[in-house]
């Protein structure tokens, strides 16, 4: 069984909501809008929406920021920066960007759940700049190059 990471949550404001798995196979922990009033997304507009609450990841793990598709499939809703990366070192508020390719306001009400968190292992790699690269047979075919 893999280790479990201990995650320390900070709320920034009272009503913040401690994010939680909704299921037991949950991979992602739902995160909420940590707002005064609702706001409304404009199609096409992107918006930071606060979640009142900051983190403190282990080394070696990073927050994996990711859509909800209840949202995506709605109301075209999804991450501007998708995924984001909420990284260890990082002890500032948690905000969240969101995009609305919908094609009527979305209303987002304090306490909504906007976006989930998944909590994933890090591996930092060893860079070795070279002259000359291996070959392989897909060579530098890029997007698309495998076919269909």
């Amino acid at each position: 069984m893999a280790m479990t990471p201990r995650v320390q949550i900070k709320k920034l404001r009272p009503d913040a909501v401690v994010p939680k798995y909704m299921t037991a196979h949950a991979a992602g922990l739902d995160l909420c809008a940590a707002i005064d009033a609702p706001l409304d997304i404009k199609p096409g507009a992107r918006v930071a929406i606060s979640t009142g609450l900051a983190f403190a990841l282990p080394a070696g793990y990073e927050g994996q920021l990711r859509p909800r598709s209840g949202l995506a499939r709605e109301h075209g809703i999804t991450l501007v920066n998708s995924p984001g990366t909420l990284d260890a070192d990082y002890r500032g508020p948690l905000t969240v960007l969101l995009i609305n390719h919908g094609q009527s306001d979305v209303r987002i009400e304090p306490g909504h759940r906007i976006a989930q968190l998944v909590i994933a292992p890090v591996v930092q790699a060893e860079l070795a700049e070279v002259d000359e690269l291996d070959a392989t047979t897909r060579g530098a075919g890029g997007f698309g190059s495998t076919g269909r």
